[in-house]
């Protein structure tokens, strides 16, 4: 993006300044390939069709591909803010439905091993745009580990991804029990992807729910059941978001039917939070003595 790009990015952002603050999802799942970073992608674009303000921060460093599956290619990325110092705005791209999003990069092996110096000058960029936004969402790294942990705990909410398959249902246990290990009040959400059979998918999710309320003690929401659609693999090869290169696919009406549903839960449970996800985040960092 040029300066004069960003420059024209900014106006127009902070043109929607309002007093709120976004909320922030992370998207996580206990292992790759579920299709995760494809389902915020998609996640993501429609919610701004709905008419939403969306931001989506790749955070899946060295791995990420965001801009590849929205069939773009980002000139900056977020090692680039922290190496060169730069404004948020320099390395935030437009991109379908004029969702905003960065792109991780590959300079560093992950974000969340940085130095205190780059961390706060991290969170003084974020803090940049939180209040232009209704939606941040993080696609954290498949796994968790105890560096990342603290951008998901910091979160407003959490979105697990998984599939049928029995490996990947013991590996989303394995991600929540993780998060919960840390902070039990965390709202999390589940989408079951790659659903042969709704029905057998809403059976495996609930028996799912049952499992980490006897063996954790929290519940979670079902937030959808995804079908196994060719038409995934088919946008994935012409790097096309798959609600915009087949919206009448199952996944495509799928997917906005998941969108539909978690505003609709937003507005049945919009309770104010007492703190920011830069006030969480630096009070995670500051007790693991970043």
């Amino acid at each position: 993006m040029t300066h004069d790009q960003a420059e024209s990015l900014r106006r127009k952002i902070e043109s929607n300044k309002n007093t709120k603050h976004a909320k922030t999802i992370s998207f996580v799942s206990g292992k790759g390939g579920v299709g995760k970073t494809n389902i915020a992608v998609n996640f993501s674009l429609e919610l701004c069709k709905q008419g939403q303000r969306v931001l989506l921060v790749d955070l899946d460093i060295g791995m990420g591909n965001v801009d590849i599956l929205l069939g773009l290619q980002a000139k900056k990325t977020i090692i680039d803010m922290l190496e060169a110092k730069l404004p948020i705005y320099d390395i935030m791209e437009v991109g379908p439905n004029n969702l905003k999003y960065i792109a991780g990069g590959s300079g560093l092996s992950t974000i969340f091993s940085v130095d205190q110096q780059k961390m706060n000058y991290f969170l003084m960029q974020y803090e940049e745009v939180v209040q232009q936004f209704d939606y941040i969402i993080f696609d954290m790294g498949a796994g968790a580990t105890h560096a990342s942990i603290d951008f998901v705990l910091a979160s407003d909410e959490c979105i697990v991804v998984t599939t049928p398959e029995p490996t990947s249902i013991t590996d989303a246990y394995s991600m929540i029990k993780f998060i919960v290990g840390f902070k039990n009040t965390i709202p999390i959400y589940v989408v079951l992807n790659r659903s042969n059979n709704v029905k057998k998918g809403l059976n495996t999710v609930n028996r799912f729910q049952k499992l980490i309320t006897q063996f954790l003690g929290v519940d979670i929401k079902c937030l959808g059941v995804l079908p196994e659609d060719k038409a995934v693999t088919s946008a994935v090869i012409k790097q096309a978001p798959f609600v915009m290169e087949n919206n009448k696919s199952n996944i495509a009406k799928a997917i906005k039917q998941l969108s539909e549903n978690y505003q609709e839960r937003q507005v049945k449970t919009n309770v104010k939070e007492s703190s920011t996800f830069v006030e969480r985040l630096k009070g995670l960092l500051s007790n693991r003595g970043r």
